[in-house]
């Protein structure tokens, strides 16, 4: 039976979800915009996943705008809040997720200063690192909570005491912390922050951007003016209500999951230790329950990653093909890590439905793949 162990990439989905969207796949009809009682049903529906998602993170309902997913939620934080500025400054880490990277990139073709955060070795944005960039106009920082490949946990704090000083709005990408650690906005007072459905097992083409109160950005779709006029469009009204109840099970379910992910990645980084050559990336600093990205000397990680498939194991590259040429991912360049040793990057993304019989299942396959591509690395112990 393949095992999945990519779940940073996209999760799967619990029964609980599906049974709460198939009416509005199939037999229950209205447009929430609609003033019948269709209509009405439709709209409460949305209503209520908008108390669920913002429950999720310690939100106001009235804060949460729904979109197609993370990207566009990101998408909007950036560009929505760049439109409201002439000639301001934007302050992004170099390590964001390129639905960050790419519309910053585009704000900076348009009389907005972009600037790139460097961080450190263990991939963290110091005080100093947030200091070096600002200028007296920068309007936006942009630091995710939690980095997608390599797991790392961002202390937002320190920075937040930054923006706040010189009163600079603040977003965070959370797409991959919401439901694998707390995310409390009572807690982290930003301005802007991003969710992802499908990264907490939740449906797919759904998100939502949590947006301060006390705070206005523009639209970058525009119509009808659903969602308060944040985001226009006909409501996916069953992918919303699949969100919101994703939502409400990663809430209650949060202190469960991540004994259960925390042991698991501690049984798996052990495995992995007894190999010769293994780096484990920012091994040492606090991340995700559920995250490990490694790399083993002279194994580059798409060959290691095709030859686990074979063995029925789904796990992602860290490395990025640049004109036919393997290179570490922008995430690793950022952090000192060369291209020879980035190249062999491989990302464990461990979920809920895994189990330690598969921990230990994919540690053999890794040591019977190494026998084939490298005698040499074996592992250290008898």
């Amino acid at each position: 039976m393949p095992v999945y162990l990519d779940n940073n990439a996209t999760t799967s989905m619990p029964a609980e979800v599906l049974d709460v969207m198939l009416p509005y796949l199939t037999t229950t009809i209205g447009n929430p915009s609609s003033v019948h009682r269709y209509g009405r049903f439709s709209r409460q529906a949305i209503d209520d996943a908008r108390v669920q998602v913002a429950a999720l993170v310690n939100a106001e309902p009235s804060q949460v705008v729904f979109t197609s997913g993370g990207t566009e939620a990101n998408n909007l934080a950036i560009s929505g809040s760049c439109k409201k500025w002439h000639n301001a400054a934007l302050a992004i880490a170099a390590t964001e997720h390129s639905s960050v990277i790419e519309p910053a990139r585009l704000q900076a073709l348009d009389n907005t200063v972009l600037d790139m955060i460097d961080v450190n070795a263990q991939g963290q944005v110091t005080v100093a690192a947030l200091k070096q960039v600002l200028h007296d106009n920068t309007r936006l920082i942009s630091v995710m909570l939690a980095n997608n490949e390599t797991g790392v946990i961002q202390d937002l704090q320190p920075l937040l005491n930054i923006a706040q000083q010189h009163n600079i709005w603040f977003h965070t990408d959370a797409s991959q912390a919401a439901g694998k650690i707390e995310v409390d906005l009572k807690q982290l007072p930003v301005q802007l922050l991003t969710l992802s459905s499908h990264k907490l097992y939740g449906p797919r083409g759904v998100g939502a951007l949590i947006i301060d109160k006390n705070i206005e950005i523009d639209p970058i779709i525009v119509g009808g003016g659903q969602e308060k006029n944040m985001r226009s469009g006909t409501e996916n009204i069953a992918a919303i209500v699949g969100f919101g109840k994703a939502a409400e099970l990663a809430k209650q379910a949060l202190q469960s999951r991540v004994e259960l992910l925390s042991q698991m990645q501690s049984q798996l980084e052990a495995g992995l230790t007894q190999i010769a050559s293994v780096k484990i990336f920012a091994k040492d600093e606090k991340r995700l329950p559920n995250t490990t990205l490694f790399a083993i000397d002279g194994i580059e990680g798409e060959t290691l990653l095709m030859q686990l498939d074979k063995k029925g194991f789904a796990v992602s590259s860290g490395s990025a093909c640049h004109s036919s040429k393997v290179r570490a991912s922008h995430v690793l360049q950022a952090m000192g890590i060369d291209d020879l040793t980035g190249s062999g990057a491989i990302r464990v993304s461990l979920g809920i439905e895994n189990n330690s019989a598969e921990v230990d299942g994919f540690l053999s396959a890794i040591n019977e793949i190494l026998e084939t591509l490298r005698p040499n690395l074996s592992l250290n112990v008898s």
